[in-house]
């Protein structure tokens, strides 16, 4: 939870540092843009991808690239009526194997006020932690295949390689990772604070301590499977590396 916390308050001074504030209002678009040709229009403000609300472009760009690689929904704001557009199938890209929608539009800056500016990081922050949930679920449902987990040895690369493109770069993946850390560390598993928590659970429902020796045990086990896993992972990076 510390680090949900501390990673927001960081993601908020990113912004005030760079407050590159990208509204959901179309200014634009690209060359034979599939999203121009289904119906969307200049000055049209996308309100939601696929029923999913979008405040901030961080957002839109994010549900388009998750959800993109199929035909969607865009609900739009135009002339002070609200517009579906249906069946917007985007372009895709590739990365690691894994397909992406591709945005084809441009939106319009907005004014680096202070109120945009907060709306900017909590929005930014919230995000943030909802593409770290909606991660580790495409991971187990199969979106992402094993080649997609990195562990220590990948993720010094990557910090590496964000550093030598600068200091924002190097700060906002840091946090990303930070807040990583504190979304894995409240999943419900053994020997992580979200096992805790199932424990704790239980033992309300139960009225009654758990034997501290059981608990223990299952700590054990599910710390070395837990070592195991990232072992695994390492000699993946390596052998990548290499």
């Amino acid at each position: 939870l510390t680090n949900l916390i501390i990673g927001a308050l960081v993601m908020s001074m990113l912004v005030v540092a760079r407050p590159v504030l990208g509204s959901t209002v179309v200014v634009d678009f690209e060359e034979n843009a599939a999203s121009h040709a289904a119906g969307l229009q200049v000055n049209d403000k996308i309100v939601a991808v696929d029923g999913k609300r979008v405040h901030i472009s961080d957002e839109l760009v994010y549900e388009i690239m998750r959800l993109g690689v199929d035909p969607v929904d865009l609900t739009v704001e135009r002339s002070g009526e609200t517009v579906t557009i249906e069946n917007v199938q985007f372009g895709t890209i590739t990365s690691e194997g894994v397909n992406f929608g591709n945005t084809d539009f441009y939106v319009y800056r907005e004014a680096a006020t202070a109120g945009n500016i907060a709306r900017h990081a909590f929005y930014k922050s919230t995000y943030t932690v909802k593409m770290i949930w909606e991660s580790l679920y495409d991971l187990v449902t199969g979106r992402y295949g094993v080649s997609a987990v990195s562990g220590p040895v990948k993720v010094t690369q990557t910090l590496t390689d964000a550093a030598k493109t600068g200091a924002y770069n190097f700060i906002y993946l840091a946090v990303v990772i930070s807040m990583n850390l504190g979304v894995m560390n409240l999943l419900p598993l053994p020997a992580l604070d979200g096992g805790r928590l199932v424990f704790l659970i239980i033992e309300g429902i139960r009225r009654k301590p758990i034997r501290r020796e059981i608990e223990g045990y299952i700590n054990f086990a599910g710390l070395m499977v837990l070592m195991l896993l990232m072992v695994a992972v390492c000699v993946k990076d390596v052998i990548s590396i290499i």
